[in-house]
């Protein structure tokens, strides 16, 4: 069986580590789901549903997962900690950073780390960036 053992990745995948960001947006339940939506709408794609739970108690925070064609962008918070976890996974010639920024900037943590990876390709793991 002939052909290339180079495969073209299915999509783009960021990840991040959000830090020391506002807890009153980290709780904000509305505020999140927002800003996934309207950061998808920004960059033109089709959001096939959107869930979201909000957790209290001392270590409360917030999950919103939003389900794409053939792809997703979750947020988890956890406000006790002012830390938030997002992740990003796009198909097509959609660029998970945009995403990211638009998203951070509401968050407006005072420190991040992001990583990426293709997924279904050859293409490495890589950290992408370090900022405060």
């Amino acid at each position: 069986m002939g052909g290339s053992s180079a495969y073209l990745p299915v999509g783009r995948h960021l990840y991040a580590n959000l830090y020391d960001a506002d807890p009153s947006l980290l709780g904000d339940e509305r505020i999140l789901v927002d800003s996934v939506l309207e950061a998808l709408k920004q960059e033109g794609i089709n959001v096939v549903d959107v869930k979201s739970w909000s957790f209290g108690g001392k270590k409360g925070g917030v999950s919103v997962i939003a389900v794409l064609e053939g792809a997703h962008v979750v947020i988890h918070t956890w406000v006790e900690y002012r830390y938030a976890t997002l992740d990003v996974l796009v198909t097509g010639d959609h660029d998970p950073a945009r995403i990211f920024e638009r998203v951070k900037a509401v968050l407006k943590p005072r420190s991040y780390k992001v990583g990426f990876t293709y997924r279904g390709g050859t293409g490495g793991e890589r950290e992408l960036t370090t900022g405060s």
